[in-house]
């Protein structure tokens, strides 16, 4: 099913967490005090729309490592529909794309609910003091799906290249001490694959 990102809980601050990386090595929030901001990414493996964006995600948080920002991914889904987002695939996909990031697996999905994530990709870009700057869209590119058009969503635009151009934009901005860049458009993704009783069945 098609989501667009909540853009909930601007300027709160980031909710803790402590999961297993694809090593099994357990992190925190705190493991990450050192950087300029911090954005986490709310992924997983299977999702079109997460796969259309991921190789220029992977260069732009390598670009952008050196300039402050730390990023962290982190995958929520329940694998009973989709065994290719099990912990197993994760350390495989991580491997074969030599992630530059942490990669960390929320089995019990309390992380994303306390993110309010719900979506893949969901981003939340957060400032030097660990406040919500920025939820929105890497861009405007959409993966080609099949999907009948959706009654007040607009059509997803299979025509433009990821260029991650407006979370570069917000990026270049949270670094610089600005204000975020506004309007924020919502992240679309895959809903998140939740387990039984978790699905918060948000409209």
């Amino acid at each position: 099913m098609l989501r667009l990102s909540r853009q909930l809980d601007y300027g709160k601050p980031a909710p803790d967490f402590q999961l297993p990386d694809v090593e099994g090595k357990l992190r925190s929030l705190s493991d990450f005090a050192g950087s300029q901001a911090l954005l986490v990414a709310f992924i997983c493996n299977h999702c079109p729309f997460v796969l259309h964006v991921l190789d220029e995600f992977i260069a732009f948080a390598r670009e952008y490592e050196a300039k402050g920002l730390q990023v962290v991914a982190i995958s929520s889904n329940w694998p009973d529909d989709f065994p290719e987002d099990d912990y197993p695939h994760m350390q495989k996909l991580a491997a074969e794309k030599d992630f530059p990031f942490p990669y960390l697996h929320d089995e019990t999905q309390d992380v994303a609910l306390a993110y309010n994530a719900i979506c893949t990709p969901d981003f939340f870009l957060y400032d030097r003091d660990r406040l919500l700057y920025y939820t929105g869209q890497f861009d405007a590119s959409r993966p080609k799906i099949n999907r009948p058009p959706v009654p007040g969503l607009p059509p997803l635009r299979t025509d433009l290249p990821v260029t991650g151009e407006d979370m570069r934009r917000a990026v270049d901005a949270v670094l610089a001490g600005e204000p975020a860049p506004q309007p924020q458009q919502p992240s679309a993704g895959c809903s998140i694959k939740w387990r039984p009783g978790k699905d918060p069945s948000w409209g």
